[in-house]
């Protein structure tokens, strides 16, 4: 069960509110950034969220995969990278994406 503070923050509406005030709904999740939770006979059903948060979110998910990861082969002994070899490695990723937007 969720801690009371947290449930007191979320955005919690019935499911056939999504049916009668779909642009009231689609308001709340642009205005608050935050998913709206629906429920169905009181239990929860769905999660609706803006495609601006939905896109951040999983683009952060993304990123912590991939750092945890990066610090599971450090901590299974995999050898990193210099801050020069680091710097290199950036300074050749940019140049692809410049050259790749010139063209």
């Amino acid at each position: 069960m969720l801690p009371r503070e947290v449930i007191c923050m979320m955005n919690i509406k019935p499911s056939a509110a999504i049916r009668k005030n779909y642009n009231e709904i689609s308001e709340l999740c642009k205005r608050s950034g935050e998913p709206v939770y629906l429920t169905k006979n009181g239990e929860g059903d769905l999660v609706v969220m803006d495609i601006e948060t939905f896109a951040r979110r999983e683009s952060m998910l993304r990123l912590r995969e991939s750092l945890v990861a990066a610090e599971e082969a450090r901590l299974n002994g995999k050898p990193g990278y210099s801050i020069d070899e680091v710097s290199a490695i950036m300074k050749v990723a940019v140049r692809e994406v410049l050259d790749g937007q010139r063209k």
